[in-house]
């Protein structure tokens, strides 16, 4: 027996476990739910989740699944993070962003901001922003050898940036001691606008300031790689990754063609990356990016900690929701935590209200909050890479590396970056991933808390500041989760405005309320989620009471919801009796199988079930109501 110094035995004395046995009892519950042809191996796939991009989620990992040594932190590939300590001494930069177009404004929120947590400044310039000519009033008080600011200017970047760096003389910052980032990248506004022509010229004047930054202020960084342009469009992770990888290449051998080396080269860029709610894969992003960053680094020539990347992660735009906005802020903070699990240097937790307009003083401070809250409460920053040996995490980094190296090379083979975004190779490329997550999205296969699933219909909505236009133009396009139910529900508040009353849908419950009550729950919840109001009253009905009842809901349209069994004894009596009063339209809860014929000659129009598009269900049900589009 092995015993602890402290005489806790360990599991010697048990025989191993292998993973033929676990496969067996699998395949015992699979043989319950009814899947009789599976064994072994097969057996065990059967509980895989399929993912984008070919990856999967197993049910079960062991060490055999490791892909291999990931290294140490602080060391090539860099999996594991690009600095030894990690964020164990001042844990990551909490760098909040701000938008409003007002330079006092944006100054009283970017103090309030630093005087409460936060560690630098993401400040959007021009367009979408503060003019350029007002940079020092915004940041007037700021001390900008404290505290890094990095820019976001878009099409004006270069006046941004030389804003900036006459900041820094006017405020007599020493060049060492500036910090910050100029903002620059003319891939990713080239992905937004559409204006590929513009490229070129972009690109000599981003170069001219990686010059000017890397000679005069070695602490300022001149380029972003943001990735956000591919992921907002509707991007995998692998997608996002490729991208960017293809945009920093295209962009290092610009700038050593201007004459920097190569390592002078990979210290004027910043990454920036989306962190979801899916915690894993972005963890697995964040250390994935590194690894094949490394990679180009190592080809390339560069040395040592040039090679490692510098990561900003940004808390998804796509997730948030305009509709019961409070549950953005439990997405913010999982996927706040995935970025520092993940490694990243920096961290932006974007307001629970970004998607309504510009935040308010709380919005913000509950998004700096959640960084403060995760590295001062939860210690998170205390362990260096808290995701190292989970054998699930390395293997889902290692097969999300492969995936975004393989697009990588697609791009590259379409001629690089430039011809691959003029081409719309990746517009078309980010359009195919978005309309297949579209349909698990209309089929809430991939639920949205409070908009697909759950949602409130009394909920009074939350009014802010209309954001400064973010137009893309000819670019790609920017995409949410929830657009096809905010058509759906700001439809039905229409109609609610207009008419004093929404649209309604009568549940037709039959028999007792065991018999009912899961279906019946089910529709209103499907209903409720395009601003459908469901009336279950009275609790059941009969052939004999349901038109009566039909007409004191003030319904146009009515669902049948009851067990199967009930069904075969009552559902065509009653869909028939709902039909003569009135119903224009007659659902049912469930999958009908063989009685399918039988039920639709009866009256009733359609079937609802876990699973049916519940987008196309919705739409057509209020254009049946004449629920104006």
């Amino acid at each position: 027996m092995t015993v602890l110094p402290d005489g806790l035995p360990l599991a010697a004395e048990f025989p191993d476990a292998t993973r033929e046995q676990w496969q067996h009892l699998v395949e015992g519950v699979l043989r319950k739910s009814g899947t009789t042809d599976v064994s072994g191996a097969d057996a065990e796939e059967a509980l895989a989740t399929a993912l984008q991009d070919g990856v999967s989620v197993r049910p079960l990992y062991t060490a055999q699944d490791a892909p291999g040594d990931a290294g140490y932190p602080g060391f090539a590939p860099y999996v594991r993070g690009a600095r030894p300590e990690g964020a164990t001494l001042s844990g990551w930069d909490v760098r909040q962003r701000h938008t409003h177009p007002d330079p006092a404004r944006t100054n009283a929120a970017v103090l309030a901001d630093l005087e409460n947590g936060a560690s630098s400044v993401w400040l959007a310039v021009g367009d979408g922003g503060v003019p350029a000519d007002a940079l020092g009033q915004a940041l007037d008080g700021v001390y900008l050898d404290l505290a890094p600011v990095v820019l976001d200017a878009g099409a004006d970047f270069d006046a941004a940036a030389r804003a900036l760096l006459r900041l820094y003389a006017d405020r007599r910052v020493p060049p060492h001691a500036a910090l910050g980032n100029l903002g620059a990248d003319p891939f990713a506004l080239a992905a937004r606008t559409g204006r590929h022509a513009d490229l070129p010229g972009h690109l000599t004047a981003a170069t001219e300031l990686a010059q000017l930054a890397g000679r005069d202020h070695p602490g300022v960084r001149a380029f972003t790689v943001d990735a956000l342009p591919y992921h907002e469009a509707g991007g995998s992770t692998a997608e996002e990754l490729g991208c960017s990888l293809a945009a920093a290449v295209a962009t290092l051998r610009a700038l050593t063609g201007a004459g920097l080396t190569v390592d002078q080269a990979c210290a004027q860029l910043e990454f920036r990356y989306a962190a979801t709610a899916d915690q894993f894969l972005t963890i697995a992003k964040l250390r994935a990016a590194r690894r094949l960053w490394a990679r180009v680094a190592e080809v390339s020539g560069a040395a040592g900690p040039h090679a490692a990347q510098r990561q900003h992660a940004v808390t998804s735009a796509v997730m948030m929701t305009r509709r019961d906005p409070w549950v953005n802020m439990l997405r913010t903070t999982v996927a706040a935590l995935a970025a520092g699990v993940g490694g990243a240097d920096a961290v932006t937790v974007l307001p629970f209200d970004h998607a309504i307009g510009l935040p308010d003083d709380f919005a913000r401070r509950i998004a700096r909050n959640t960084s403060t809250i995760l590295l001062e409460e939860s210690h998170l920053a205390r362990v260096i890479d808290p995701a190292g040996g989970s054998w699930y995490v390395e293997r889902l980094t290692d097969e999300v590396a492969h995936a975004a190296w393989a697009w990588f090379q697609e791009i590259e083979r379409a001629g690089g970056m430039a011809k691959a975004l003029e081409s719309g190779l990746v517009a078309d490329r980010l359009a195919a991933t978005w309309e297949r997550r579209s349909r698990d999205l209309a089929r809430r296969k991939e639920p949205i808390t409070g908009v697909s699933e759950y949602p409130n219909l009394a909920e009074q909505p939350v009014v802010r500041e209309p954001a400064p236009g973010t137009g893309t133009g000819r670019g790609l396009p920017r995409v949410r989760r929830d657009e096809a139910y905010e058509r759906l529900r700001a439809r039905a508040d229409a109609a609610l405005a207009a008419d004093g009353t929404r649209p309604r849908i009568f549940l037709a419950a039959l028999g007792p309320a065991a018999a009912h009550t899961a279906r019946a729950a089910f529709t209103a919840n499907l209903f409720q989620t395009g601003g459908i109001e469901a009336v279950h009253d009275p609790v059941t009905v009969t052939a004999g009471t349901v038109a009566e009842a039909f007409a004191a809901s003030g319904a146009a349209v009515a669902c049948l919801c009851s067990s199967d069994a009930l069904y075969a004894e009552q559902a065509v009596e009653v869909a028939r009796e709902l039909k003569a009063a009135g119903a224009r339209r007659v659902y049912l809860a469930g999958r009908p199988g063989e009685a399918r014929e039988e039920l639709e000659r009866a009256g009733v129009d359609a079937f609802v079930h876990a699973g049916c598009d519940a987008v196309e269900v919705l739409t057509s049900a209020l254009d049946i109501m004449g629920v104006a589009r």
